[in-house]
């Protein structure tokens, strides 16, 4: 029984120049993730796919790293200027931005959009000891 050996080559799509970058950037990770004019992904990378651990995951090193290697393959498949959404309180989240206008990639607009709650959860009763 021979094995079948296929050699599938991962295919380029050419996408419109225009599309959104998503920068979510926790205490503990930064995501960033480039996509199309409708939302559906182009690109995307994480300081932990970029081979960070631990607390060197939330630095704005590890986000420029996962930044630059997210512009890289969205610029090759022809995306040139992004609207970018900003997403929670990690330290990365400047850093990521600058380094998508630095890889050639035109940032048109930067819009946060942090989850604030209105009113919050219930506080705990008061202790009775």
């Amino acid at each position: 029984m021979a094995k079948k050996t296929s050699t599938t080559k991962k295919r380029v799509v050419k996408v419109e120049p225009v599309g959104m970058a998503f920068v979510h950037s926790t205490f503990n990770n930064v995501i960033v993730t480039l996509t199309n004019g409708i939302g559906e992904v182009i690109s995307w990378s994480s300081a932990g796919k970029m081979g960070f651990r631990g607390s060197k995951k939330n630095t704005p090193y590890a986000a420029q790293m996962a930044a630059a290697d997210c512009a890289k393959v969205a610029y090759d498949a022809g995306l040139r200027k992004v609207k970018v959404y900003v997403k929670g309180p990690g330290a990365g989240r400047e850093s990521a931005i600058r380094t998508i206008h630095g890889s050639g990639i035109e940032v048109m607009e930067i819009i946060d959009v942090t989850p604030l709650p209105h009113n919050g959860c219930r506080a705990p009763n008061r202790r009775r000891v």
